[in-house]
């Protein structure tokens, strides 16, 4: 039987926002090809056996941002999906102390108090002002972002909605909303306490996947992205989902094909397809062609718009301004395999914040001395690093009595420095290994014994997230979170609304509105538009040839 090669709409990539848009477009009734480079499904939300027994959540790792709303309309339970929380997490000292991040409120308390008494009081002034941002924001990470430059109805409704949800906030509390968008982790933590391990702790989550450091203007911004998802309701709490993090994409890819969706696996999209101003489909790596009236990119706004499409396919003005879209690689990650659980021996036996993330930075001025090295291409000394043991909770990611870890680093420069020279290229096995030894010294602050209880492990750069994953520059967000790339300024001014300048083309991953995470809200979005631009006056079905 010959393959069809004509669709009502074609996804390509099948990350988590392109497999959304692309099951809510088949659960409207269109027919919907997705297409996908890797011989998997799932871009960075992936679970991998790279070895034996383990599985390896071996990009994205924890779930806290995928959107209740998209769960809920595809039914994701129905198809496997199970988040299971975790509780807490510390950071770990040179000197044999900690501090730990308790979910319970009351003995945060007594443990910041035993740090800093002060600052045991200034938690509860700090956690009402990051949840005042996150119920200010979170409304509108489902909705369009308007374009106040050539507005129309819509975009004069949603302009609407936010003046009066600002309205709502106050004077004062709507200048404070301002201010923090604005400014730095660093700043916003100095404002609120005095420990340095309380404040080094807390920071992690304003420079995770991001270019910038501590003291970077827009950080704040960063730490409130983190903070606005939910597990079970709790907001900002955080989960494993059960067999990794690739649980959730192949939930949604079986909610997709349930509707009847096509996932085309091997081959990537070498470009698309335009005829007269208009995308017409795609032609794949392999020779293949497809062919569709709309085609949604899951790949970032520079991937898709640079690399896949011809100068003359698009304004030379817009063209300029995808090429100054900042995606900056500044992300590594390693992938262990225990044979058991490493000691950590500055903590209590069987401690709960042993289930969380786990850190080794001591002070706010440590963690920007990383971002410094980070500056001019050198993998920083001592790197940020976020450790979880996933295997503890979900059994199913390890052998009986072995564990598997999972540890994020922040900061790894994409263009590594070697003599002298800047260049990916760089980025060789002998500079991977070394990677991976500043890490695991790192980690011994925790856990002393790690080196002795490592069966397997894989190393990340950047490089390799960028070759694998379709990550540019190994940027996790497809983009900088910074003030000048979101809302309506996201991907760039004009084009906020998923519809590019070639009609029919659409952008559905990290690089438009809300952003990057495994959040599934960009995916939704667009597809959302598509539905309202492209099937207006059609029939649902039948629509293609």
């Amino acid at each position: 039987m010959s393959e069809r090669t004509s669709f009502d709409a074609i996804v390509a990539g099948a990350g988590h926002n392109g497999l959304t848009t692309a099951a809510y477009l088949a659960r409207a009734g269109l027919r919907v090809l997705v297409v996908e480079k890797n011989d998997w499904i799932g871009g960075a939300a992936v679970s991998r056996s790279l070895h034996d027994g383990w599985t390896y959540s071996n990009c994205s790792y924890v779930c806290s941002l995928f959107r209740r709303e998209i769960a809920r309309d595809l039914d994701l339970p129905k198809y496997g999906l199970q988040v299971i929380p975790y509780e807490g997490g510390a950071s770990f000292t040179r000197d044999g102390d900690y501090f730990a991040y308790y979910s319970d409120h009351d003995a945060l308390r007594r443990e910041m108090a035993r740090h800093a008494p002060r600052d045991a009081d200034a938690y509860a002034r700090y956690s009402q002002a990051i949840m005042r941002q996150c119920r200010f924001i979170r409304p509108f990470l489902l909705r369009d972002a308007p374009d106040p430059v050539a507005p129309g109805p819509r975009d004069i409704g949603e302009l609407a909605y936010l003046v009066r949800k600002a309205h709502d906030l106050g004077a004062r509390e709507l200048g404070e909303t301002l201010r923090f968008w604005t400014m730095s982790i660093g700043d916003f933590l100095d404002d609120h306490f005095e420990n340095d391990l309380i404040k080094a702790h807390l920071a992690g989550s304003g420079i995770i996947g991001t270019g910038l450091g501590v003291y970077s203007p827009g950080t704040a911004y960063v730490l409130l992205h983190h903070y606005m998802g939910d597990i079970d309701g709790g907001i900002g709490a955080w989960g494993f989902a059960r067999g990794g993090m690739g649980a959730i994409s192949d939930a949604i890819g079986a909610a997709f094909q349930a509707h009847g969706g096509v996932i085309r696996k091997g081959a990537g999209v070498e470009r698309i397809l335009t005829r007269d101003g208009r995308v017409t489909g795609v032609a794949l790596e392999d020779g293949a062609e497809f062919h569709a009236p709309v085609v949604a990119s899951n790949m970032d706004v520079k991937r898709t718009m640079l690399e896949h499409l011809a100068p003359e396919d698009l304004p030379a003005d817009f063209r300029r301004a995808v090429e100054r879209y900042k995606i900056r690689g500044s992300s590594a990650k390693l992938n262990i395999a225990l044979d058991r659980k490493p000691a950590f021996p500055a903590a209590p036996a069987h401690a709960s914040f042993l289930r969380g993330d786990l850190h080794a930075s001591e002070s706010l001025a440590e963690l920007e001395r990383a971002y410094d090295d980070w500056k001019i291409g050198e993998i920083s000394a001592r790197p940020y690093i976020d450790m979880l043991i996933p295997s503890q909770i979900d059994p199913t990611m390890a052998p009986v009595g072995a564990h598997m870890m999972t540890v994020f680093v922040q900061y790894a420069p994409y263009d590594l420095a070697v003599d002298g020279v800047r260049s990916a290229d760089n980025w060789t096995e002998a500079q991977r290994a070394r990677l991976a030894s500043i890490v695991l010294d790192q980690m011994q602050v925790a856990c002393p014994d790690i080196r002795d209880r490592i069966v397997h492990m894989e190393v990340r750069s950047p490089l390799e997230l960028e070759r694998e994953v379709g990550l540019t520059e190994g940027n996790i967000f497809q983009g900088e979170l910074t003030f000048d790339q979101l809302f309506f300024n996201k991907p760039v001014p004009g084009y906020a609304q998923y519809a590019m300048p070639v009609r029919g083309l659409y952008l559905c991953g990290s690089s438009a509105h809300p952003g990057g995470g495994v959040m599934g809200a960009p995916g939704a979005n667009a597809a959302r538009a598509i539905l309202r631009r492209e099937t207006r006056g059609r029939r649902m079905k039948g629509y293609a040839a």
